[in-house]
């Protein structure tokens, strides 16, 4: 890969790399989904986590862990793809791949300091609130910007192109 394209990483690596990154002396912020179809809502929002603090590795659901969260039909681009696009941007300093539909097992490991999720949810109701405060992390709401989701992609493609 180019040197422009951030590490795609495995569970171990991420875990180092989080590591050195905390020696010297970096906060590290996670966030996490599917991305799907990549659109400016994506880039937006990574964008928003990046800024709260000095590193953001993305955690990316595996084929099939997007498959159990919105099914049979999805996703559209495969892992490979979906992590090379989220490597290219600069937002983005580390994309680590996961299995769960969820990230707990995933921020367990990796202990980071801020875990970015969308104000779509309550960060009272995150299943993964109760890891990230375990190791002293904090959960923080980026916003949302409506009418910009891989759904409304897909309807919008399904519109003009047809079933």
């Amino acid at each position: 890969m180019p040197e422009f394209f951030a590490p795609l990483l495995g569970v171990d690596d991420a875990v180092a790399w989080r590591e050195r990154m905390r020696e010297d002396g970096k906060s590290v912020v996670f966030t996490n989904g599917c991305f799907d179809v990549l659109h400016s809502g994506h880039v937006a929002y990574l964008a928003w986590a990046r800024k709260q603090g000095d590193l953001l590795v993305v955690g990316l659901n595996s084929d099939e862990s997007v498959r159990k969260l919105k099914g049979e039909r999805r996703p559209i681009v495969p892992f490979e793809d979906r992590a090379m696009l989220l490597r290219a941007l600069r937002s983005v300093d580390a994309v680590v791949g996961f299995g769960e539909r969820t990230p707990e097992v995933l921020l367990d490991r990796l202990r980071p300091d801020v875990h970015v999720k969308s104000d779509q949810y309550r960060a009272d109701e995150l299943p993964e609130k109760t890891v990230v405060e375990s190791h002293g992390g904090v959960i923080r709401l980026a916003p949302h910007v409506a009418g910009h989701s891989t759904t409304d992609v897909i309807a919008q493609i399904i519109s003009r192109y047809g079933a």
